[in-house]
C-alpha cells in the first residue's frame, strides 16, 4: 500500500506541475504570435507536445493509484477509469507524436492536404481524435474516477472536482454536432483547470495517507 500511496502522490503532483507548466508555455506561445490568427510557432508548440506526451502517463499513474486506495465496492469503477485514461493518453500521445515528428517531414509538408490532417483546426483528423481522447475517453475515466473515490473532507472536494471535470469535458462534445469549436472550448476547463486542481489536491491526500500509515510505525519504535 505504501507503494501505492507514494505513486499517487508524485502522479498528482507531476500532473498538477506539468498542466501548470503547459498553461504558462501556452500564454508565452500566445503572446509570442506574430498574428492572433496564426498558430503558435516553435519552440513553443513543440514544448507543448512534449509537455503532453508527459502529462498522458501521469493520468494513467493517478488512475492506478485511484484504484488501489479504492474500497472493494469502488474498485469495478476504478478499473475502468484506468482503461478510459489508458485509451485517452494512447489516443493523444499518438495525435501528438504524429503531429510532432511527420507534420515537419518534406514529403508531409507538401500540398494542400496536410491541413486536414496535422492542423489544430475543424475539420481535421488529428482534431478529431484529440477530441474523442479529451471529450469522451478522458470524461468517461473521471466520471469512473470520482465514482470509486470514497471518503469526506478533502476527499470529498478531489471527488467533487472529478464529476465537474468530467461535466466540462462531456459539454466540449457538443461543439461538434454544432460545427462551433468555442463550444468544445468548455471542455478545457474540465481536463486543464479542474482534473489538475483534483490531481493536486489528490497528491495531498495520498501524502496524509502516507503519513499516517507511517505513524503507527514510528510509535512501536
Amino acid at each position: 500500500m505504501a507503494a501505492s500511496l507514494r505513486m499517487g502522490a508524485l502522479a498528482g503532483l507531476a500532473v498538477a506541475v506539468l498542466s501548470l507548466a503547459y498553461a504558462v508555455i501556452l500564454a508565452l506561445g500566445l503572446l509570442a504570435l506574430p498574428a492572433p490568427d496564426q498558430p503558435i510557432q516553435n519552440p513553443w508548440f513543440t514544448l507543448l507536445e512534449l509537455l503532453i506526451l508527459a502529462i498522458a502517463p501521469a493520468m494513467v499513474a493517478l488512475m492506478v493509484a485511484f484504484h488501489a486506495r479504492a474500497p472493494a465496492e469502488g474498485k469495478a469503477m476504478a478499473v475502468l477509469g484506468i482503461a478510459f485514461m489508458g485509451m485517452c493518453a494512447v489516443l493523444t500521445c499518438s495525435v501528438h507524436f504524429a503531429v510532432l515528428t511527420l507534420s515537419p517531414q518534406p514529403a508531409f509538408a507538401a500540398g494542400d492536404w496536410p491541413s486536414l490532417v496535422f492542423a489544430f483546426r475543424w475539420p481535421s483528423v488529428v482534431y478529431a481524435l484529440d477530441i474523442l481522447a479529451w471529450d469522451v475517453f478522458f470524461p468517461l475515466a473521471a466520471l469512473c474516477a470520482a465514482c470509486s473515490v470514497r471518503g469526506a473532507g478533502l476527499v470529498a472536494v478531489v471527488r467533487g472536482l472529478l464529476f465537474a471535470s468530467a461535466g466540462f469535458a462531456f459539454a466540449g462534445l457538443a461543439g461538434v454536432p454544432l460545427a462551433d469549436m468555442n463550444v468544445r472550448n468548455i471542455g478545457i476547463l474540465g481536463y486543464a483547470v479542474l482534473f489538475p486542481i483534483a490531481a493536486a489536491l489528490s497528491a495531498l491526500v495520498f501524502r496524509r495517507a502516507m503519513a499516517s500509515a507511517s505513524a503507527p510505525e514510528s510509535g512501536r519504535r
